[in-house]
């Protein structure tokens, strides 16, 4: 019976596949065995609730392979049906080509970009480990899982796959388990040509468990070496499958042509006779239904089982139980708005030091809140006082350190949003956003409230000079669909922004913060809509607006007096959010920028790129579309022309 279960898996993916006439054979047949022995033996998940909390997760890393978790979903009692696999890669299915969080049932993470998946299993299982020490008793453990992974070669390449197994590692998260397809096959040929590395003696160095298998297709040998592996709890552990990419393909088995195009119609018959496989495409015998259905019923039972002991639990500990529920909710704490330190700064403060401080009275109010940065804690002023480092012997603490890891960083971020019930942050230079964009784009593809602390947001860092000043960065984020970025332009705006970027629950935030300190300005009360008048005009309407956000701002109210030297009556407009601005009803929004006063000048130090939809044809832009240089921060705005006297010059030419 396991192996018409198995069968029934690789022809699933075989058949949709071609019907689709794109997709990926190879892995879902190599990989089919260790998949339900998994799944059956171990996988503690059920279709009939997708979201009970203490489920295990599983993560196909190797996402190309996607036929695979589709037809184990179907199989597994999951709300993918039959015709849901006849549509594969179909416009509106649920079964598109890559595994996509929030669109397919039983799907935990949004899988493709190669590395990532097993990134967020390690930032999954972090969240396991702080949630457990958090709310597990003497008597009642509501918090135990194991996160499962299959990964391939690929995953294993890519650097951040690097990051985060090294950071797992040191963490010694007993309860990430990764299955290895380790079948020797890239799409240019086999691993011979780049990948000859042994792979086992690397995970070894991270500190992992090393299990090696000597054949893929044992179901019982598989299931042994996932319960040795979960016997370990002081080190995740790597399970080495020795599969045959496109298993049971006469003519392409152990192929690269097995990877990403369909068999054909004449080696998928042929694939048929040589597994005595005598059933039309898209079928599946009713003795495997019966089979799976006892099966889902035994993984729902537990799931059952466990919502009863959460009900006990809630009866036994009540304040913990409310806890939990505060944890799980996203809307923010009460009388967090009315604590007055949120707002209260010194005169002239850098707003990454104010970020700070708000973190810390976020941290006071959000028990759960859980991150840290890329070794620059004491640069971006990330640390949570009193919250303790979160690390293998001390699971209770609040502040992770990732190292100098930041691709790393933010895929395992985007595990600890995925898990649940933690609020997730990570804080690096802004320029090093670029190191992790790719995890960033994945936050926003799967509407993850992840937080970004990005810090030294400009040439004003000063002497470290261009490699580490940030020009296109902020253009380029501001590109992505479904970030908002917030660049404050004071102390009081950063508390703006960390609030509104902890209400946003539905895409990842990015906040933009300064070295340099900036003057506290007192005007801030619009910064919710994302851009407001922070300095009005004197008379009925402006003559000129000045557009700005960020450090620049405070230039620009400056530069705003100097014109008024010259009678000349501007306004100052802060955009704190460009992406939050732009939320906002066509009226506010002509409110602050009435369409009629066509002469503006924004000023940003950054790229112009994106900023003739403020500024209009008949504005001009104020910024860097060249590298930086070294020098004192200071000086180097002044040669950039982040000064009064170029702003009024600039006013003037477009008067």
């Amino acid at each position: 019976m396991d192996q018409k279960v198995i069968n029934s898996i690789r022809f699933l993916s075989v058949d949709a596949v071609q019907k689709a006439n794109s997709g990926h054979p190879g892995l879902p047949m190599g990989t089919a065995t260790m998949a339900y022995a998994l799944w059956a033996n171990h996988l503690n998940a059920s279709g009939k609730n997708t979201e009970w909390p203490d489920r295990d997760r599983f993560v196909l890393s190797a996402g190309h392979g996607s036929m695979l978790q589709y037809s184990l979903l179907h199989l597994f009692g999951y709300d993918v049906s039959m015709e849901d696999l006849k549509n594969f890669r179909q416009w509106g299915s649920k079964t598109p080509g890559h595994p996509e969080y929030g669109h397919t049932p039983g799907v935990e993470t949004t899988t493709g970009p190669l590395g990532q998946g097993i990134a967020n299993a390690v930032g999954m299982a972090m969240a396991e480990r702080r949630l457990a020490a958090e709310f597990n008793t003497e008597d009642m453990e509501i918090v135990d899982h194991h996160t499962y992974s299959i990964v391939g070669d690929g995953d294993l390449m890519e650097g951040v796959a690097s990051e985060a197994c090294s950071l797992a590692g040191h963490q010694k998260l007993g309860k990430l388990i990764v299955l290895y397809d380790d079948n020797k096959i890239t799409i240019d040929g086999t691993t011979e040509i780049t990948f000859t590395e042994d792979v086992g003696k690397r995970f070894e160095a991270y500190g992992w468990e090393v299990i090696k298998l000597d054949d893929s297709e044992g179901v019982q040998d598989i299931t042994d070496a996932i319960e040795k592996a979960k016997q370990n709890i002081d080190k995740p552990s790597l399970i080495m499958v020795p599969t045959t990419i496109g298993f049971g393909s006469p003519n392409k088995a152990g192929k690269s042509a097995a990877h990403g195009a369909p068999l054909g119609d004449d080696e998928i018959r042929l694939t048929r006779e040589g597994m005595k496989w005598e059933h039309e495409p898209f079928f599946v015998p009713e003795d495997v239904y019966t089979h799976m259905e006892k099966i889902v019923d035994q993984k729902d039972k537990k799931r059952k089982e466990w919502e009863k002991k959460f009900e006990e639990y809630r009866t036994k500990y009540p304040e913990l139980a409310q806890k939990w529920d505060r944890w799980h909710s996203m809307e923010l704490p009460e009388g967090l708005m009315e604590d007055e330190e949120l707002f209260s700064f010194d005169s002239k403060v850098a707003t990454r030091a104010a970020s700070g401080k708000v973190i810390n009275t976020l941290a006071k109010h959000m028990d759960n809140l859980f991150g840290g940065s890329a070794d620059l804690a004491g640069s971006n002023k990330t640390t949570m006082k009193d919250k303790g480092d979160f690390q293998a012997d001390t699971p209770d603490g609040n502040n992770i350190n990732f190292g100098v890891r930041e691709h790393g960083m933010g895929a395992v971020l985007n595990g600890i949003s995925l898990h649940g019930g933690l609020r997730g942050f990570g804080a690096t230079f802004l320029i090093f956003a670029n190191y992790m964009r790719p995890a960033i784009r994945m936050s926003a593809l799967m509407n993850q409230p992840v937080v970004y602390v990005l810090t030294h947001d400009s040439i004003a860092l000063g002497e470290d000079g261009p490699t580490h000043q940030p020009i296109e960065q902020l253009a380029a984020l501001r590109a992505m669909p479904n970030v908002k970025v917030f660049r404050p332009a004071d102390a009081k705006e950063t508390a703006v922004a960390w609030i509104e970027a902890l209400n946003n629950i539905d895409g990842p935030s990015v906040l933009a913060l300064t070295r340099q300190g900036l003057p506290t300005l007192d005007n801030v009360e619009g910064a919710h809509q994302g851009g407001y008048v922070i300095d009005k005009e004197e008379g009925e309407t402006p003559d000129v607006i000045l557009i700005g956000t960020g450090s620049e701002v405070s230039l620009l109210i400056d530069a705003k007096k100097e014109l008024k030297k010259d009678n000349i009556d501007a306004r100052v407009v802060s955009i704190l959010s460009w992406e939050l601005f732009d939320q906002q009803d066509d009226n506010y929004k002509k409110s602050v920028l009435p369409p009629h006063i066509t002469k503006r000048v924004s000023a940003e130090a950054g790229s112009t790129f994106g900023w003739q939809k403020y500024i209009g044809s008949e504005g001009k832009a104020i910024g860097i579309d060249t590298f930086g240089a070294s020098a004192p921060g200071p000086e180097l705005m002044e040669k950039f022309g982040f000064n009064v006297e170029n702003v009024v010059k600039t006013v003037k030419e477009i008067m």
